[in-house]
């Protein structure tokens, strides 16, 4: 099967930005008294969007709607400003992107993270290569494993979904890419476990970036 197109997840995927998402996170729990939390447990909590990262992150007796709407908005206002104080791309992410490029392979970004946030750390950490689509949270849109975001790339793009690859970190990114009927592939440096990938309907896992260019 000749693939035509690539959409890539943002967190865990492309950029490493578990620690300036739990820094933010953290910062707005602190500020109400609340418990933080360790890194590896915020590999659990993202993935599904910023409202249920933060009603993962509150206490449970604290999830009430008022409280996880006035923490999420804190938490979008914190990281937007401290989105790029730990950030960076995973190694061997650039050295793929050059040779998709090189490739003619279309690249676009589908991502659970706030549109202008992901737009944000696109413009930030990957403005070096064009990306026909970046796609995040949107109001009118369904959020991930709905596939209407990566259907929504592949009209624009003109592809049909079977030659397009998702490649993503999460089980909800497996889901996305079978929902759309895309070929799944798992990340395995990313923020979830080998397990969790083929759980969530990995066709194959990838260890290194460059490994993608195998099944090109």
């Amino acid at each position: 099967m000749k693939f035509k197109a690539v959409i890539f997840d943002m967190d865990g995927t492309l950029l490493d930005t578990l620690e300036d998402i739990a820094g933010s996170v953290n910062r707005v729990l602190m500020k109400r008294g609340f418990p933080t939390h360790d890194l590896n447990q915020y590999r659990a909590f993202i993935g599904e969007g910023p409202k249920i990262l933060i009603s993962r992150a509150l206490p449970m007796e604290q999830r009430a709607t008022g409280m996880v709407s006035s923490c999420l908005q804190a938490y979008l206002d914190d990281y937007r400003e401290n989105c790029a104080i730990s950030t960076t791309l995973y190694e061997g992410i650039p050295e793929l992107l050059d040779e998709l490029v090189h490739r003619n392979i279309k690249i676009t970004i589908l991502t659970n993270k706030q549109n202008d946030l992901a737009r944000l750390c696109a413009d930030l950490f990957l403005s070096r290569w064009h990306f026909d689509r970046i796609l995040g949270l949107r109001a009118d849109v369904p959020r991930k494993p709905h596939p209407a975001g990566a259907l929504e790339i592949a009209d624009h793009l003109g592809v049909d979904p079977k030659n397009i690859l998702f490649v993503g970190d999460s089980d909800t990114d497996m889901k996305t890419a079978h929902a759309g009927g895309m070929f799944p592939v798992g990340v395995r440096w990313g923020f979830a476990s080998q397990e969790v990938l083929k759980s969530g309907g990995a066709e194959r896992l990838i260890v290194h970036p460059m490994d993608l260019t195998g099944l090109l």
